[in-house]
């Protein structure tokens, strides 16, 4: 039976094997950064999180794949040189304090850089006070939010709460595995943009975009 090009992704992270991941996506007939996202790197994580969930790998063999994610997310997409930045638009992302899996998060900072912002992205678990901190010092018009575990949630609170009071109010963008399978509104408390999937954030960045363009009319 023939496997699908997400299956086959997904064997190449658990094996561990960076240049065979990195020649099978650079051999995708379609390079698109959103169709790669959407159609093989997110359903081969999580088809990695589903063994894991139910005991058929290891955390080791997780942690193996997220790496060679991570570097196939890197060595493809790599940050712009680009130094006219200073009427781009800004936003920053991170995971929530003890949020680990930041590979979603990561994709959706690519997506941004790609559509022509500047953006600042602090992996897992960056503490609020730090998140604050270098939002006051930035002033970013977008925080994303990546949160993925269920006790996270009233932590979620905190970081919504705290960031959308910021002087600048800034729009905040909540995402993650756990945005499929709760209802986050009470934690966001009509304060964030619950994202559900990356086809959610091409909508509201070209939606955004449109808004912007219309408000110098």
């Amino acid at each position: 039976m023939a496997i699908s090009a997400a299956e086959k992704l997904a064997r190449l992270f658990l094996e561990g094997n960076h240049a065979e991941a990195l020649r099978f996506i650079k051999q995708q007939p379609d390079q698109n950064r959103m169709v790669l996202f959407r159609d093989l790197f997110t359903p081969a994580m999580y088809m990695i999180g589903d063994l894991w969930e139910n005991n058929e790998i290891s955390v080791a063999d997780e942690h193996l794949a997220t790496g060679v994610c991570d570097f196939v997310l890197s060595r493809l997409f790599q940050v712009s040189s680009d130094e006219t930045t200073r009427n781009k638009k800004k936003a920053m992302f991170l995971c929530l304090q003890g949020e680990q899996h930041y590979l979603g998060i990561k994709m959706i900072n690519s997506i941004f850089e790609e559509k022509g912002w500047e953006t600042k992205y602090y992996g897992a678990s960056l503490p609020l006070e730090y998140a604050l901190k270098s939002a006051l010092q930035w002033k970013p018009e977008v925080i994303g939010l990546s949160v993925s575990i269920v006790y996270n949630l009233p932590v979620l609170k905190n970081y919504v709460r705290a960031l959308a009071a910021l002087p600048n109010k800034p729009d905040i963008l909540v995402g993650g595995r756990l945005t499929e399978k709760y209802d986050l509104e009470p934690y966001v408390n009509n304060q964030g943009i619950i994202i559900r999937n990356l086809q959610q954030v091409e909508k509201w960045l070209d939606e955004y975009t449109e808004e912007r363009i219309n408000a110098y009319k």
